[in-house]
């Protein structure tokens, strides 16, 4: 269990927590989250009163409005952090050619241009990992370095390519 989610109770206790949390505050809430959100209101809405209706169940609310709140704001933060990954990742993919498309010999120039003008740290971990076919975890063993450094360096570097292979 991941400390944010208490035992469940039983389902009848959350049926009547978010009932009472909506008839309560749900005017009120989501006012502020369209302000705040626009569209993305009742969508949040709708998560952060089923989040909070197990801690309410159970009598471990106390400001329902503000656990309301940051619940919401929690939850739109991760929504952006998403979509900013899958962006990202896109953007990424893109800079790739897929087996079915033919490459030019002028692409494939370019491609190696690019790949040699990237820091040497940045252009070993992408190399191991899409064309060795590494995993992240494999690479950080070979380098000495983390996971986490090893997936930023690969990130950071496909971000790279793309930008200059749309140039």
């Amino acid at each position: 269990m991941d400390g944010f989610f208490p035992p469940v109770p039983p389902r009848s206790d959350l049926a009547l927590a978010v009932e009472s949390l909506c008839r309560r505050y749900d005017t009120w809430f989501r006012d502020v989250l369209r302000r705040r959100y626009g569209d993305q209101a009742d969508d949040l809405a709708h998560e952060a009163y089923l989040r909070t209706a197990a801690h309410e169940a159970q009598g471990k609310v106390q400001h329902p409005k503000a656990f309301l709140l940051n619940v919401a704001n929690n939850l739109a933060t991760d929504q952006r952090r998403r979509e900013k990954r899958e962006n990202d990742y896109a953007t990424y993919r893109g800079a790739f050619p897929t087996q079915s498309t033919a490459a030019t010999q002028e692409m494939a120039l370019t491609l190696k241009q690019i790949m040699l003008a990237l820091p040497p740290e940045l252009r070993d971990c992408l190399i191991m990992s899409r064309l060795d076919g590494l995993t992240h975890g494999e690479i950080a063993l070979q380098l000495g370095l983390t996971k986490r450094t090893v997936k930023d360096r690969v990130r950071r570097a496909a971000i790279l390519v793309a930008a200059s292979m749309q140039d």
